[in-house]
């Protein structure tokens, strides 16, 4: 099993990477999440692993975090119909922090705003992981963690604010994301000033 790869990154797009390692160019498919925060083509990166075998392909899934690679596996793994696509959408469409508290409140709606998703899908996240021992449990301190960093439930409710609009999760992202990383440090970063922002910059 490949638990992860560690090279130079050759190529870079919105789901899949390229790594170099000695000579041999590994493809991983990744979420946005992970694309986002890729260093520059050439740069070296280590990227967590997901090796998922089928009747018909051989895939390697590629993560930064940890906390990627756990939540993709408890999604195809404990959620029946999720499987490795809709588990790449739905990192693509919220931070981990963000599912994880989305879950353990039972919000369907938040959940059922991520592209592939759905109304019926969201509720069997929520249902299906709430069912599983332990699972919401362990989840309440990321929950609480959450909510006592006000700037990023500000950036995750900016996010889903912007798909809501009809905006597509990448262009979200990114957009609050640079908003945020350029905001005036002694400005407090709210969610009516990223939505306004975006908006200003997105039309």
């Amino acid at each position: 099993m490949i638990a992860f790869v560690r090279g130079l990154l050759a190529e870079s797009f919105p789901h899949h990477a390229i790594v170099d390692v000695s000579g041999v160019g590994y493809h991983l498919c990744i979420p946005l999440s992970t694309y986002d925060r890729l260093p520059a083509l050439g740069a070296q990166v280590q990227l967590l692993t997901h090796y998922h075998v089928t009747d018909h392909s051989h895939t390697l899934y590629g993560f930064l975090t940890t906390d990627e690679r756990d939540l993709f596996r408890l999604l195809i793994d404990r959620v029946s119909g999720v499987g490795p696509k809709l588990g790449l959408a739905v990192l693509s469409g919220m931070p981990v922090d963000a599912f994880k508290d989305a879950v353990v409140r039972g919000d369907t709606a938040a959940l059922g705003r991520i592209s592939g998703v759905g109304k019926k899908t969201a509720e069997r996240i929520v249902l299906e992981l709430k069912d599983k021992v332990g699972v919401t449990q362990a989840w309440q301190a990321a929950s609480a963690a959450a909510h006592s960093d006000p700037a990023s439930a500000a950036q995750a409710d900016a996010v889903l604010a912007l798909i809501a609009l009809g905006y597509k999760q990448s262009e979200a992202q990114k957009t609050i994301q640079s908003l945020v990383k350029s905001a005036d440090p002694g400005r407090p970063v709210t969610v009516d000033f990223l939505v306004k922002e975006a908006l200003r910059g997105l039309n």
